[in-house]
This record gives structure tokens, C-alpha cells and sequence, in this order.
């Protein structure tokens, strides 16, 4: 598997983040689709058990299946942000659009850059929390669809605060990484993340298995969850946790910002058309904020405190 060293390239590892930000932000318009079929606990732990046992066989071969009590509460730490953002999404999505979640979802690199600083002692320059402030500025421009009167009241929908909340927790998620990440093999830490955030879903999920008709569940749902599963899941969690190390929380986390442009190309490909044109503005200030964030990165520029010396590693 990959591993970062000082010949890499940093050129790779953006193509990566880019390939991997493609299929999650597919993953907005794919829950859309999905999520009235399942309680939101049940798809969220439908889906990473699903691709806990699609790693099973390879960790448990070219690994082990013994992590250690320290690593399990390490893991378990990580997976229970991610476990309240999916859940989170899910349940937003009966009361939002696809476009809405996408969009506060680019509040989270703002926020994953102040846990950043607090937990990882990330450096902060004058550019970087310009750029941090200009993205926000343009999440809430799409929120409040550019209308002024929406942000003096603050007529966010219900799905829109159920998702902040999530949005809250996810933040924590490449801090996390950075900070409590051992030098173990990345499938090693995604796969026990997908466990660990199984075990925290399972007493809400057995509830929910137990009321299911599962002869009424479309075999379409269970396609795209073994999607969600593969390529939002396993292989977006691997490159997140391996860019993490190498460019930083902030700046990996900062591809987000892509989400709202490529979920509206999405939804115009599937027939939904474009969004109010006055949204426009806003996603044209988070792509800016995308460049901003990611220009020291792409000229090798230290991105944080460790930053050397993961690289000798």
C-alpha cells in the first residue's frame, strides 16, 4: 500500500483527494435516493458493516485481527464522528436537498481548521484563515440562496441544522487522524474504524433490523449501499487518512469545497436541471477557497507542525 515518503510526489496526492472527492460527492445525491428506504441508523450501519467485511479477509491475512485495547479507543475516537455525520446525512436528507447538505458540508474544513489548531497546533497564516473565511462566506450565500432576508432570520430547514450537527462532528475527523494516527498500515486503520463505528451503532441498529420488511426494500437500495460501502467508504477512507499525513487536516479537507459544483453537474446529468441561479456566486467563492487553501501544498510548503517529520517516516 502506499506510503509517504520525501520522493513522493505532491502532485499524486492531490490527484488522489480528487478522484476520492469525486465519488463522495456522489454519495450526497445516492443517501437522497435511498433514504427513505432504511431508518438513517440502519443504512449508516448497513453500510459500514458492509465494507468492514469486504476488508475482513485482507486485514485478518495480512495483519491480524488484534488491535490492542489503546488502538481500539483510538479508533473508536475517530469512527464515532464519522458515525454521527452519516447518520446525520441521512436523516437531514428527508428535509433538505442534495445541494443543501453538499454546501454545509463546505463549512467543515472552517471548523476542522479551529479543532486543528487546538489539537494538532496546525499553523494558521493570515492567507489560510482568509481563505477559510471566504469559503464560509460562500457555503452560507448557497444556504441562504443569496437572499439577505434569510440570513437576518436565519431560515435554516430543519434537515439543514440536523446536518450542521453532523457537520460539528465530522470537523474532528482529519484532526483526529493526524493526532492519534500510530504508523499503523492505512486498510489497518480504516478497517478498525469501520468496526469501531459499528459497535457504536449497533444498539440503535438492532431496533431498527428488527422492524424492517425486508421483502418491501428494493434490490436497487441494496446496489447503491454496497456503492456507498466500496467507493464512499473504503477507498474515500483510506485516501483521506493517507493525504491527512501528508498535506495536513486542513488542506486534505479542503477539497470539499468541490462538493456543491460537482453535485450540481450531477444533478444536472440525472435531468434535475441547474439551482437558482443566485446561488451561483456562492459556488464560485468556495471553489476559490479550494485553490487558495491547496496553492502552499501544491508548491511543497510545510502544512503543519508534524509535517517533517512524517515525511521521515
Amino acid at each position: 500500500m502506499i506510503t509517504p515518503t520525501r520522493k513522493d510526489n505532491h502532485a499524486k496526492v492531490h490527484l488522489l483527494l480528487l478522484g476520492s472527492t469525486i465519488l463522495v460527492s456522489t454519495s450526497f445525491t445516492v443517501a437522497k435516493i435511498i433514504t427513505y428506504s432504511l431508518d438513517p441508523v440502519v443504512l449508516t450501519f448497513v453500510r459500514f458493516l458492509l465494507a468492514a467485511l469486504i476488508l475482513l479477509p485482507i486485514i485478518s491475512v495480512k495483519h491480524g485481527l488484534k488491535p490492542g485495547i489503546s488502538a481500539c479507543f483510538r479508533y473508536a475516537l475517530i469512527s464515532g464522528c464519522l458515525v454521527l455525520f452519516f447518520w446525520s446525512m441521512f436523516l437531514s436528507l428527508r428535509y433538505t436537498t442534495s445541494l443543501n447538505v453538499s454546501v454545509l458540508f463546505t463549512l467543515v474544513p472552517a471548523i476542522s481548521g479551529m479543532y486543528s489548531i487546538v489539537l494538532v497546533r496546525e499553523r494558521f497564516n493570515v492567507n489560510l484563515l482568509l481563505a477559510l473565511i471566504i469559503g464560509l462566506v460562500g457555503a452560507l450565500w448557497v444556504i441562504f440562496q443569496g437572499d439577505i432576508d434569510l440570513v437576518r432570520t436565519l431560515s435554516w430547514n430543519r434537515g439543514d441544522l440536523i446536518f450542521f450537527g453532523g457537520c460539528l462532528a465530522m470537523g474532528l475527523y482529519t484532526p483526529l487522524i493526524r493526532l492519534l494516527y500510530r504508523n499503523e498500515p492505512m486498510e489497518v486503520m480504516t478497517f478498525w474504524i469501520l468496526v469501531t463505528g459499528c459497535i457504536w451503532l449497533l444498539p440503535g441498529a438492532v431496533l431498527g433490523l428488527l422492524q424492517i420488511s425486508w421483502v418491501e426494500i428494493p434490490a436497487s437500495t441494496w446496489l447503491w449501499i454496497l456503492y456507498l460501502a466500496v467507493f464512499s467508504t473504503i477507498i474515500s477512507f483510506y485516501l483521506t487518512q493517507y493525504a491527512t499525513r501528508f498535506i495536513g487536516p486542513t488542506r486534505t479537507i479542503a477539497y470539499s469545497y468541490l462538493y456543491p459544483a460537482l453535485v450540481m453537474i450531477l444533478d444536472l446529468f440525472l435531468g434535475k436541471g441547474w439551482p437558482d441561479m443566485r446561488i451561483i456566486p456562492g459556488v464560485i467563492l468556495t471553489m476559490a477557497t479550494m485553490i487558495l487553501l491547496l496553492v502552499p501544498s501544491f508548491a511543497g510548503k510545510p502544512t503543519g507542525k508534524n509535517h517533517s517529520s512524517e515525511l521521515r517516516r
